[in-house]
């Protein structure tokens, strides 16, 4: 069986646009020529691969199922054929998924965002929110590149350590913690707003407050720090989190910050991708520029 690779390429931008006109436009043929390559596609595998729903068109489970697969290859491919190749930022076309902490996103996505437009402008960017701590999207490329409070443990994942953040305390102006020293036990009495994406009720600071005979109400947890700057500010509820990510969005809301009564190691922040990457000079320039555009926030 012949098979056209090119095929390949074609079948990862119908999947990554969804639509055949977006496909097109991302590899600088017309729509006529991608609508015939869409059906030699679907010769080829026996499947639809997209189909009309409406006036847009969506993939179909087999599609959906090779989507990470064709990405892959379609990279793998892409670094093989141009790994001795100097990188010309001002035509790379290619589009990078970054998945990180909201808080992250919120105080350097626009600085990253800029960054990358100023020197490559067909690159885009996805800014995609954070799962948790699964690292599979990594491994099957669908993620270029992902933040993270701790070392990865898989020997395929790399990491390089971009600076560090304290923990502080923001609560709304006339707050009762603002009047006078915040003690331990103030901090401790007062009820609190814990910040976590599966709704957990406790965090290392309820460790740390244990060491010390002490506990602590929590009242709520938010999915989000913007979230929970929100209600801090519309509420008495205390919320305790990284100081550097979030400073510009308790400025922006007007909350007082107040430093945490406990000793607690600060929050390392990592930059993680797939070993895949090591010799992609491209993704190289985006995890440098990432880097970056996150170390401002320590300097």
């Amino acid at each position: 069986m012949q098979l056209d690779l090119n095929l390949l390429t074609a079948l990862d931008a119908l999947l990554e646009e969804g639509s055949v006109t977006g496909a097109a436009a991302r590899l600088h043929v017309t729509a006529p020529a991608m609508s015939r390559s869409l059906g030699r596609i679907r010769k080829a595998t026996g499947d639809q691969i997209l189909v009309r729903t409406g006036r847009g068109m969506v993939p179909t489970s087999r599609a959906l199922a090779m989507r990470a697969q064709v990405h892959a290859l379609v990279q793998q491919a892409h670094q093989l054929l141009s790994a001795q190749q100097e990188l010309d930022l001002a035509a790379l076309d290619r589009v990078f998924t970054v998945r990180w902490h909201d808080a992250l996103t919120a105080a350097c996505g626009t600085g990253l965002i800029t960054a990358v437009h100023r020197q490559a402008p067909g690159v885009r960017l996805r800014l995609s929110a954070e799962p948790g701590t699964d690292d599979a999207e990594l491994r099957r490329g669908e993620v270029d590149l992902e933040s993270s409070a701790g070392a990865p443990t898989l020997p395929d994942i790399r990491h390089r350590l971009v600076g560090s953040d304290r923990l502080v305390v923001a609560v709304r102006p006339g707050h009762p913690l603002t009047d006078g020293p915040l003690t331990i036990e103030r901090y401790a009495a007062a009820e609190h707003l814990t910040v976590s994406r599966r709704g957990s009720l406790r965090d290392p600071v309820d460790d740390a407050l244990t060491t010390h005979g002490l506990e602590r109400r929590v009242a709520a947890a938010g999915p989000t720090a913007a979230f929970a700057l929100q209600l801090a500010r519309d509420t008495d509820l205390v919320v305790t989190l990284p100081d550097a990510v979030t400073r510009a969005a308790r400025d922006q809301l007007g909350l007082v910050t107040l430093p945490l009564p406990l000793q607690l190691p600060e929050v390392p922040l990592y930059l993680l991708w797939h070993q895949r990457y090591d010799g992609d000079r491209a993704h190289a320039w985006l995890r440098d520029l990432a880097a970056e555009t996150v170390q401002a926030l320590f300097a």
